[in-house]
């Protein structure tokens, strides 16, 4: 029996937001302190590799261990456990889960143009819209620390980001619903934000050598010469460039070998294994392999819509491999598969990546999605303005195995946090609050959110506040993971 959907008026909707607030009001996020009885950070992370491919476990680590910002990049379990702890107002979303800064990025769109959205979602699942806030603004402050900032500048960077949100959501609120549900930043929209920041530095555009962008901090300023920021325009426009050219074709060139006439995956272990040699990863026969990958195959295409199936049909696979990705997904199984169309010449590549359980299931209710890798799909689809055509979904040969499948390299690109200035990561912070109230937007109620955030900035002053807590806390537990690695409780492999 279908479940009646109420339509509340505008008023009704304003009044819920209001209402929020007896509880949790918007400056109650500030003053953060870690519960009496946190959990060992390490001890979560030990917990998480349980399942994890143990030759793998020391790659992870290593990953992380390269800094405090990429052990928060790898810390969503930590985290989560933590924002249990923190006050809501009960205005749920569907959330990214792990919404850090490095997790927005370019793609191209279906009709094949780069947009700017968030990338990932495997801990997608629907809660408080400050959860992901919160991880975002944290994650700010951690990157401006670890890019050597100065303290007024991380705060000013943090605040930037949370001012953007409430203030898109505000916009939201007072646009038509399916103006919100098409609204997106394409690459020719960020080209000309860029172009008009730089406008503002010297009154005549990207092309001047003089002026200086000045951004207030809450107790100091930032500048930024105008030769500094086309440097980071012209780096903004390798990246892009770069992007264009992430395809299948560019992957075949790194990834592929051509051996009696055929293309094969190349070997690079640990970082790629070919199925011909992961028989003895697994220890399982290659033919066994085979079956297993063409029944995962066949089980994800019967989740595509059917022209994309029919689409899809038209390339056999020729080859697949284990490759590791990220930093925090490091362990959990990961392949991608090699396709050919009509020739040697068209080549197609699908990324395959295990879905767990979300970290946010526990301190949150389970996902209503049986499958893990449905849930992903189905939250990724609703948060992101243009998805992958060939997202899908697929159940392991073990029981407890999920799988969610998508094109590999589809014309993404994402930005060098380490590299920005100041006022880069500023306009970044920006671009992503924007992006994230957008994406809560869709799936939540931004009438009722935005009256709830208000039009002072007590939100975001007090998110802010958070986030400076959160990231000294953060360079606490690096620190005890860095403590754990030297005394041989847990093991890193780095520079892989």
């Amino acid at each position: 029996m279908a479940t009646k959907v109420e339509h509340p008026t505008l008023e009704e909707r304003r009044a819920r937001g209001l209402e929020a607030r007896t509880r949790a009001m918007p400056d109650s996020h500030a003053g953060w302190t870690p519960a009496a009885d946190r959990p060992d950070p390490v001890a979560l992370i030990e917990e998480q590799n349980a399942r994890r491919d143990a030759d793998l476990v020391p790659v992870r680590h290593g990953r992380m261990m390269v800094s405090p910002f990429t052990f928060y990049r790898g810390a969503a379990k930590i985290m989560a456990t933590d924002l249990a702890e923190t006050p809501t107002a009960g205005l749920n979303v569907q959330l990214c889960g792990d919404a850090h800064l490095s997790n927005f990025g370019v793609f191209a769109s279906p009709e094949r143009n780069l947009v700017f959205d968030i990338n990932d979602f495997d801990e997608t699942l629907p809660g408080p819209f400050e959860y992901d806030v919160k991880r975002l603004a944290a994650s700010l402050m951690v990157a401006a620390q670890n890019n050597g900032f100065s303290e007024s500048d991380g705060r000013a960077i943090t605040k930037t980001c949370v001012t953007s949100y409430r203030e898109t959501m505000a916009e939201f609120a007072a646009m038509k619903t399916l103006d919100v549900w098409y609204a997106h930043i394409t690459e020719d929209q960020i080209n000309q934000s860029v172009d008009a920041l730089m406008a503002g530095a010297d009154g005549k555009g990207k092309g001047s050598k003089k002026g200086k962008h000045k951004r207030t901090g809450d107790d100091g300023t930032s500048e930024m010469t105008s030769k500094e920021m086309k440097q980071a325009y012209k780096r903004f426009e390798k990246n892009a460039q770069k992007a264009h050219s992430r395809n299948s074709d560019q992957a075949l060139s790194k990834l592929g070998e051509e051996v009696d006439g055929r293309y094969r995956i190349v070997s690079a272990p640990p970082v790629i294994v070919p199925a011909r040699d992961l028989h003895a990863v697994y220890g399982l026969e290659p033919g066994t392999l085979e079956n297993v990958v063409f029944d995962l195959f066949r089980d994800y295409r019967s989740t595509l819509r059917p022209d994309v199936r029919q689409l899809l049909e038209r390339f056999e696979v020729i080859d697949w491999a284990r490759k590791v990705v990220g930093v925090g997904s490091v362990g959990t199984r990961a392949f991608v598969v090699l396709l050919q169309g009509r020739d040697r010449g068209d080549p197609l590549f699908l990324q395959v990546k295990e879905a767990t359980r979300s970290v946010l299931e526990g301190p949150l209710a389970k996902s209503r999605f049986k499958q893990a890798g449905e849930r992903v799909v189905q939250g990724q689809r609703l948060m992101q303005a243009s998805s992958d055509i060939f997202l899908g979904w697929s159940k392991g040969v073990q029981a407890d195995r999920y799988f969610y499948w998508r094109q590999l390299r589809d014309m993404k690109g994402s930005a060098l946090v380490e590299l920005m200035a100041p006022a880069t990561l500023d306009f970044y912070a920006r671009t992503c609050g924007w992006t994230l109230a957008r994406a809560h937007a869709r799936s939540g109620d931004a009438v009722a959110i935005a009256a709830y955030l208000g039009d002072n900035d007590a939100f975001d002053k007090s998110i802010t506040d958070f986030s400076e807590r959160y990231a000294a806390q953060n360079d606490q537990d690096f620190a005890e993971f860095a403590k754990a690695i030297s005394s041989n409780r847990i093991e890193a492999v780095q520079q892989v």
